[in-house]
């Protein structure tokens, strides 16, 4: 069961989940619009590593914006800080954001129960594309939770800002055996 609007601004507002800072201004028929951070980060290697850390370029957007290329990964962060010990967190784009080109978040739209920070956002526009600090990039929908429940406690707790990948934490590359 997904949550409605009504739902969501009663369970921020008693503590079964927490939207900082809640703007009621924000909530819709079954969906909390989140709005895009000030801190973006861009890979500086031309070749990503899924074994090793991978340095970063930090960027700030200023009150004029950024224009995002086409072919480049954007790591931006939610400004709001979400969590829920009680709900499971669902983030996508918007579809205004999407009628202008820009992929918000497809491949890990799912966050967990017991996550509580600022979100990273996977951002891939197709076409040159100017954002702003502070605009709503997307939407998180709430859903309940059947079964006994295990709290996140994982790498990204407590993200502040745009999170790089931390995969190279949970894997060990294969290792070819001689016959």
């Amino acid at each position: 069961m997904i949550l409605t609007g009504p739902e969501i601004s009663a369970a921020a507002h008693d503590g079964r989940l927490r939207i900082t800072p809640f703007d009621r201004a924000q909530v819709n028929p079954n969906s909390y619009n989140v709005r895009l951070g000030h801190t973006l980060l861009t890979y500086s290697t031309p070749v990503i590593d899924a074994h090793r850390p991978n340095p970063t370029r930090e960027t700030t957007i200023d009150d004029t914006g950024f224009v995002l290329q086409p072919g480049e990964l954007y790591l931006g962060h939610t400004l709001e800080e979400v969590g829920s010990d009680t709900f499971v967190p669902l983030l996508f784009g918007r579809s205004s954001v999407g009628r202008l080109g820009l992929f918000v978040e497809i491949t890990a739209p799912i966050g967990d129960i017991g996550f509580h920070g600022q979100w990273t956002l996977m951002l891939s526009p197709i076409r040159p594309l100017r954002v702003y600090a502070g605009m709503k990039i997307g939407q998180i929908m709430f859903f309940v939770a059947i079964g006994p429940v295990d709290l996140y406690a994982g790498k990204y707790q407590a993200a502040a800002g745009p999170q790089p990948s931390a995969f190279w934490r949970d894997t060990t590359p294969l290792r070819s055996v001689a016959s």
